[in-house]
């Protein structure tokens, strides 16, 4: 019999991947393409669509080869994505600009403006106001170039989140969509109907027409026509990448949490139903099909990886997280320096746009070695930050954190983060898990999975972290992480400007 496979694409910050998973869960082939950011001001961070959508072609062509090469047939495609990277391009798929990315802050302003609706904005969409929402960036963009609003608003001009972007290309321009997953880290949609927002859509000054239409993240949405490799092939699930793999983990009872460590960290917790407001987490979509929608509190992380990136940028080394985190593994401990990577300001559980990065508590003794491990550290701080804000919003103590992610396989992280909340951490052993949970989604669309106890059946391994540090030293830590971070965070009279 032929065999068939998943073809699951997971278009990521850093680089692009691909995977092809087989009807018991495996994994049968991998490849990668890297991408590049482009920062070109302080604050601004974007990436090129198109780069983005060659990155897709070329893993999906090599994903194609490899099947046909062993007599294998695909049979669906699954996407999960970079999320709130906002995209505006033209109906003939030419692109408006670069990207702006999740990173990015040039839209602090629009949020200074709306400070006073964020309560509104919070309790009909589920999340901070923060420039991290993909709303603030479209905002930004008609500010910036007026003459687009009447382009938008008569349906030549396109806006989307990546996975949008990327649907629009395979199809040939034919299906502009966008799942609930995505859609719900906009701030445009409402989390109660699951659908776009009139009066935030009014607020941001965003025109319905450009927007993509709403679907599950499981179910066929569209089929491929621009890689001859995969015509006809469907597209069976969409979902963002932290979505992606709370799913990959395989627990799906409410209570599950997840922490993904990449160039940012998202926490996950599946909640039994739509969670009531809290100020400090968003809620957000977890997934959805067309029977039923599942809910998650979510805390966000903007620079986790790339706290280290910059370390080994600063520090000039020819490979700069590789080799900053090889730095960090090399010292015990980071001799009582903290590094604080508000570089882009603090997300969850602070959501302070102004704060700043900041060392403290820096010796002579102190090395090159020891700002590395006060960077791989501050992972785990500000993970701990999230976790606290999410077990008191739920009211639950959390048995075991689930992690996944790139960042996952350096074992000193995740014994600090095991020791720093001072309870273990299951460390998954599948690398892509985004790409994973995208491909269990498509097979659920398929029919090869029936329910979430046969997607929990599947092969999964791990490795468990004990907390070994003692409650002391733990306390003792947390305490001066805290005071490291009110210093990063601008005081409010800072925040006024100065007085005469």
């Amino acid at each position: 019999m032929t065999s068939e496979w998943i073809l699951a694409v997971d278009q990521g910050t850093s680089s692009t991947k691909a995977l092809l998973i087989d009807r018991e869960g495996h994994t049968a082939f991998r490849t990668s393409a890297s991408l590049e950011l482009i920062c070109p001001q302080a604050g601004y961070v974007e990436q090129d669509p198109l780069a983005l959508w060659q990155s897709v072609c070329r893993v999906a062509k090599e994903c194609a080869s490899y099947a046909a090469a062993h007599h294998a047939r695909i049979a669906a495609i699954a996407l999960s994505n970079q999320r709130e990277t906002a995209v505006t391009w033209h109906s003939n798929g030419e692109p408006v600009g670069n990207a702006i990315t999740w990173q990015c802050r040039r839209s602090a302003p629009i949020c200074d403006r709306m400070r006073d609706r964020a309560a509104a904005i919070q309790a009909a969409t589920g999340l901070p106001l923060d420039p991290l929402l993909s709303a603030t960036k479209w905002a930004w963009v008609f500010d910036q170039q007026p003459d687009l609003r009447p382009m938008a608003e008569s349906g030549e001009l396109r806006i989307g989140t990546v996975d949008s972007w990327l649907l629009y290309k395979l199809t040939g321009g034919r299906v502009h969509a966008t799942d609930h997953t995505n859609a719900s880290r906009t701030a445009l949609l409402h989390l109660a109907s699951l659908d776009w927002d009139e009066a935030m859509l009014s607020l941001f000054q965003i025109p319905r027409a450009a927007l993509p239409r709403l679907c599950a993240s499981i179910g066929v949405c569209a089929e491929c026509i621009s890689v001859p490799a995969l015509a006809g092939v469907p597209v069976a699930s969409i979902i963002g990448d932290s979505h992606a793999a709370l799913v990959g983990h395989g627990r799906y009872e409410p209570g599950t949490t997840k922490a993904t460590y990449g160039t940012g960290s998202s926490l996950m917790m599946l909640t039994p139903a739509l969670a009531r407001e809290t100020h400090v987490l968003a809620r957000t979509v977890a997934w959805s099909s067309t029977a039923e929608v599942h809910f998650a509190l979510e805390g966000n992380i903007a620079m986790s990886g790339a706290a280290l990136q910059w370390v080994g940028e600063f520090l000039g080394l020819p490979n700069p997280a590789e080799d900053a985190a090889a730095l960090a593994a090399s010292v015990h401990d980071a001799a009582g320096m903290m590094l604080v990577p508000g570089m882009v300001g603090l997300g969850a559980p602070y959501w302070d746009a102004e704060a700043r990065g900041i060392m403290t508590n820096i010796e002579r003794s102190h090395s090159a070695a020891h700002l590395a491990r006060a960077a791989l550290d501050a992972v785990a701080f500000q993970v701990a930050d999230v976790l606290d804000a999410m077990e008191t919003a739920a009211g639950v103590e959390l048995p075991t954190l689930l992690a996944d992610g790139g960042a996952t396989r350096n074992d000193a992280l995740m014994q600090m983060q095991a020791d720093i909340i001072g309870r273990p951490v299951l460390r998954s052993a599948q690398e892509d898990l985004s790409a994973r949970g995208a491909a269990m989604l498509a097979g659920v669309a398929l029919g090869w999975w029936k329910s979430t106890a046969e997607l929990a059946a599947l092969p999964q391994a791990g490795r468990l972290f004990e907390p070994r540090m003692s409650s002391s030293r733990r306390e003792g830590l947390l305490a001066a992480w805290r005071l490291a971070v009110r210093r990063a965070r601008l005081s409010d009279e800072k925040k006024a400007g100065p007085s005469c």
